[in-house]
């Protein structure tokens, strides 16, 4: 019985739109199918094939689950990974951090803490002469958002980064 509603539970969570499976979270927001693979399913999306990577604009990315702000474009850096890079975090209590040895080595990946949402992962191989680590994050964990809309969108506080 209780394997029967679990089942229902997804069903009525998800639904499928033109082969597009959209979540929605208890923020009420909708993820793509690439978005679910990869924060809920500790996927991984394509390198120089994904939204951020090479993104340039100044503002912050937060989760796209629930919106804490994780990182800052001033933080970022190119890694030659194709993923966005970071080499530091905005407030190191916003992430968990795990062993992952899914590839036959360990590797530290990184979730947002209130959302328990897969982003990435940290290796030490970042610049030396800042962090040394690269904080090495999926585009589909992340929403952006520019410098010029974080007051309307009620990230006010981080335009204090950008002076």
């Amino acid at each position: 019985m209780l394997y029967i509603k679990y089942i229902t539970l997804f069903i009525l969570a998800s639904i499928s739109i033109n082969n597009q499976i959209i979540k929605k979270d208890y923020m009420g927001k909708k993820l793509s199918k690439l978005q679910y693979e990869v924060t809920q399913n500790c996927g991984t999306e394509p390198p120089f094939n994904n939204e951020y990577w090479d993104n340039k604009e100044e503002g912050i990315y937060v989760d796209i689950i629930d919106g804490t702000p994780l990182f800052c474009s001033l933080h970022k850096y190119d890694s030659g990974s194709g993923w966005p890079s970071f080499y530091e975090v905005l407030d190191e209590k916003s992430f968990q951090f795990h062993e992952d040895y899914k590839l036959g080595y360990m590797r530290k990946e990184i979730k947002s803490d209130k959302s328990n949402s897969h982003l990435g992962h940290v290796f030490n191989d970042g610049p030396k002469n800042k962090t040394g680590l690269r904080y090495c994050i999926n585009s589909a964990s992340l929403r952006f958002i520019p410098k010029k809309d974080l007051k309307k969108e009620g990230y006010e506080k981080f335009l204090e980064l950008f002076e």
